[in-house]
């Protein structure tokens, strides 16, 4: 997604995450690890590697200047949710895939790319798309096997920790690029197509051997300040047809999910309720500090007032008191 910290100002985001432990690996104990896809809200620098525009970039300043000091291509003036959540668990930074000499993956490894959408159309040619991220994976996955062996890298993949920040830009593209492709399809139409694209992307690393994900739904887009001015007949309201649509993706990829759960054997979500929280956000902002952070504390579980939907937390699967 094309905003920042700054630029979203209170509107941002995140989810719900879970861990577990697994088994010994070449006789430490080593954490689950944590494969993390999608747009620039997960995206720990791998635009950095790519040949994009300075939009889809965040390797200048101001960026980075809360926590690193410096940009480090995050889309933030600090740490990512992945980032504080890695830190709660006790692992460490999860590093961009595309980062040089980055080639152990045994504590997961970040595919994310700012502007990435599930349509391979979405910014096409600026990102690196989720079906691209997906074959990434698969890479990662046959080093692990050739590595450890299949049986250490099953254990491994099985316990791992899968999560998805996707499908923002698939809905902001046709407003931000003068597209017409929501002439062509209905909203429901539009939305399906964005969700089989998703979901044929999550049976396919289920088949190599993950079963826990963790995905939000999306923000109420119309509200964002960078789509509020693009009808400046409306004086900064919100763009009420891509909110329309953001709901209608929420209704669809919650129903999907169960379907997914009720198919796949031992597959399960965690899926976090993005757009009541931003919603909050952006009613209250002085009551978020940190709003990444905050997201954080909520998902791991320091405070009661959740927005998970669903019943895990991090805290349940990772087995931390």
């Amino acid at each position: 997604m094309k905003f920042t910290v700054s630029n979203l100002s209170s509107s941002v985001f995140f989810l719900l995450i879970f861990f577990a432990f697994v088994s010994p690996i070449h006789g430490s104990n080593r954490h689950a690890p944590l494969f993390i896809f999608g747009d620039s809200f997960l995206d720990a620098g791998n635009n950095n590697y790519i040949n994009t525009t300075a939009l889809d970039q965040a390797n200048f300043w101001p960026y980075g200047e809360t926590y690193f000091n410096f940009p480090t291509g995050r889309f933030s003036d600090g740490r990512l949710i992945s980032d504080f959540i890695a830190e709660y668990a006790k692992l460490p930074l999860v590093p961009p895939y595309l980062q040089p000499g980055n080639n152990q993956y045994y504590g997961g490894v970040n595919f994310a790319s700012g502007g990435a959408g599930a349509l391979v159309e979405t910014f096409e040619g600026s990102v690196i798309p989720l079906k691209t991220q997906a074959r990434n994976y698969k890479k990662v996955a046959a080093f692990l096997r050739h590595n450890l062996g299949k049986s250490e890298a099953k254990l491994l993949l099985s316990n791992a920790v899968y999560m998805f920040s996707i499908g923002s830009n698939d809905y902001l593209s046709p407003f931000l690029t003068d597209s017409d492709v929501l002439k062509s399809y209905s909203h429901s139409e539009y939305v399906a197509m964005v969700l089989r694209n998703m979901t044929s992307i999550i049976k396919g690393i289920y088949k190599r051997g993950a079963r826990k994900f963790v995905l939000m739904n999306l923000p109420p887009l119309g509200c964002l300040p960078g789509t509020r001015i693009i009808d400046v007949e409306e004086n900064g309201k919100c763009l009420q047809e891509l909110s329309n649509l953001a709901s209608l993706h929420n209704r669809v990829l919650h129903v999907v999910l169960l379907q997914l759960e009720n198919k796949l054997k031992g597959f399960k979500f965690a899926l976090y309720d993005f757009h009541t929280h931003v919603t909050q956000m952006m009613n209250h902002p002085f009551k978020y500090e940190s709003a990444y952070k905050n997201i954080a504390d909520r998902m791991w579980g320091f405070s009661n007032n959740s927005y998970n939907i669903g019943p895990y937390t991090i805290r349940h699967f990772f087995q931390l008191p």
